[in-house]
């Protein structure tokens, strides 16, 4: 499957209430978001696998690949287009067996070696980051530049910048790094016209490449 990992909107639900959540997702993805993935630290497992059959309506409706973060479970109940997994997660080798060879399998990966081990256990993609401090996830630390620059020379699967990244500094990650993609959550999310947001990203993110 090929994946366009141009604007890569990770969903986190705020204060939002449902409707106004899964209302997001869609005007997101109309505005130019290319891959969806669902968030979930503190549901229940029913809670989650309940969101997520809701919006995978939503992203087969037009055609989105989606991801599950860290669960494999769910991922599996939902029959989603892949999983993206932490540092602390299950280890890639072993979610590559439990969800074989055709599911997506994404990583996050902190520094360079991160993402080389990531690379060479099999993962398909990468989360790169943090770029830059952000509220959304503060105990994250700041990838170096030299890391980032190891990465461009070296990584050869595709991968996204996430934490941090805003419209105003995404021409500059795709231009020096070669980012595939931006990882988004609140600029998206709380933004007041979602749907424009994730256009504005999109049309950066291709002018770039």
């Amino acid at each position: 499957m090929a994946i366009d990992y141009s604007v890569y909107l990770v969903t986190d639900q705020f204060d939002f209430n449902e409707e106004e959540f899964l209302n997001i997702i869609e005007e997101a993805i109309i505005g130019g978001t290319t891959i969806v993935q669902i968030r979930e630290k503190n549901s229940s497992t029913l809670d989650f696998y309940n969101l997520a059959l809701k919006v995978k309506e939503i992203t087969d409706k037009y055609e989105v690949p989606l991801i599950i973060n860290d669960r494999l479970d769910i991922a599996q109940a939902v029959d989603s287009a892949g999983v993206h997994l932490g540092q602390d997660d299950m280890p890639c080798k072993i979610a590559r067996k439990i969800l074989g060879p055709e599911k997506i399998i994404g990583i996050s990966a902190e520094n360079y070696e991160d993402a080389k081990q990531a690379q060479m256990d099999g993962a398909d993609y990468l989360g790169i980051g943090a770029i830059q401090k952000t509220a959304t996830k503060e105990d994250c630390d700041v990838i170096p530049r030299e890391d980032l620059l190891k990465i461009k020379e070296t990584i050869t699967i595709p991968y996204v910048a996430i934490g941090g990244v805003k419209e105003y500094n995404t021409r500059e990650i795709i231009e020096n790094y070669d980012f595939n993609g931006v990882a988004i959550v609140s600029a998206i999310m709380k933004h007041k016209n979602p749907r424009e947001a994730s256009n504005n990203f999109y049309n950066i993110v291709i002018n770039e490449k």
